[in-house]
């Protein structure tokens, strides 16, 4: 099964996390033993073999570097050209890893229907597809930077991340869109930008749904109706987005899968239940509030400043992707349910968004 991840943050493990991705989980593990210094030491979930045995052909890969404090890991720039630097150094290590035959950037639709031919032909030797997405608009100096973003390939935009944003208020502060932030979103719709609405705080999402006439999706959330946090989406925004033809990628990060879990206090051990299965719940809860499977797919945030300690119980690498796609079948969702879930809806979302 193709499987189609919108949220992988690989520029920011392989720079700052100073991960080589074309390397086995083993090898990194061992390379960061009695390291601490940032999350997710030690306990890697993503590198390219085992996407490929998850069957990740193609993804949505981010660039993040933020001005936010206090900021997850590569958020905390003291200054906007700082950050801009960053997302630069993070785009050449994708440009290194195409010309290195790992990767290949897809920025419209002929290249879309192109590289899933050719990786449902040949998945061992094609180079995964990814999609440039940039978390956290902070590093854009003005909005004149999102002009020669998106000529190097940038095709979707989540404005905000944590904190207080400079174009906009991410999900743990609550406030309206900003002046800067409506002249961001008004650039985007006239380049083709997607705007991914994952991060903003709610005020905002409402805000930036009326403001903005673009293709939406929502790359990693899950459901507030099981796990009650603002960083999840409630029902009647999970409906407003379908309402836009949205997808929404389910999330891995456990926090956001079951309730009541302190990230560096909660573990697997004094946190049952913390499995696939309840992932697997967040699915169900989209697909029968809308009554369809064709909202619904896979984002999965592994190794985004957390690691294994993090994950569901089960799920030790990306690969155990399959596991969980075994359970969606177990409860009852059929083939043509599964590759949409897995693949299609996301892929749909693509070709509605671009125009050749």
């Amino acid at each position: 099964m193709l499987v189609f991840d919108a949220h992988l943050d690989l520029s920011l493990n392989a720079i700052t996390y100073n991960r080589d991705l074309r390397q086995s989980l083993n090898h990194l593990r061992r390379e960061e033993m009695g390291m601490e210094d940032l999350g997710g030491r030690q306990r890697a979930t993503v590198c390219f073999p085992e996407m490929r045995k998850a069957g990740v052909g193609i993804c949505v890969a981010t660039q993040l570097a933020g001005c936010m404090k206090p900021a997850a890991a590569g958020g905390g720039w003291n200054s906007p050209e700082q950050a801009w630097a960053m997302t630069r150094g993070q785009l050449a290590w994708y440009q290194a890893m195409e010309q290195a035959g790992e990767l290949r950037q897809i920025r419209n639709r002929a290249q879309l229907r192109n590289h899933l031919s050719q990786w449902d032909a040949d998945p061992d030797s094609t180079p995964i597809g990814y999609v440039l997405s940039l978390e956290g608009a902070d590093s854009l100096r003005t909005i004149g930077d999102l002009q020669d973003s998106y000529e190097h390939g940038l095709r979707a935009l989540g404005p905000a991340h944590y904190g207080v944003g400079r174009y906009a208020l991410g999900h743990d502060q609550s406030g309206p869109l900003s002046s800067l932030g409506r002249s961001l979103l008004a650039e985007m719709d006239q380049l083709g930008v997607i705007l991914d609405v994952t991060h903003l705080c709610e005020p905002t999402f409402w805000e930036a749904l009326d403001a903005f006439e673009g293709p939406v999706w929502a790359s990693h959330h899950n459901c507030r109706a099981l796990v009650d946090d603002p960083r999840q989406l409630s029902d009647r925004q999970i409906k407003a987005l379908a309402a836009r033809d949205a997808v929404i990628g389910v999330a891995c990060d456990v926090w956001m899968i079951v309730p009541n879990w302190q990230r560096g206090v909660s573990n697997h051990q004094n946190r049952p239940g913390a499995d696939l299965n309840s992932l697997a719940d967040h699915v169900d809860h989209v697909c029968q509030l809308l009554g369809s499977v064709r909202h619904t797919g896979i984002g999965t945030d592994l190794d985004g400043g957390y690691g294994t300690e993090q994950t569901p119980h089960d799920l030790k690498s990306i690969a155990d992707l399959t596991r969980f796609i075994s359970i969606l079948r177990n409860r009852g969702y059929t083939d043509e349910d599964l590759e949409r879930i897995c693949h299609r809806n996301f892929v749909e979302a693509l070709e509605r968004a671009w125009v050749d």
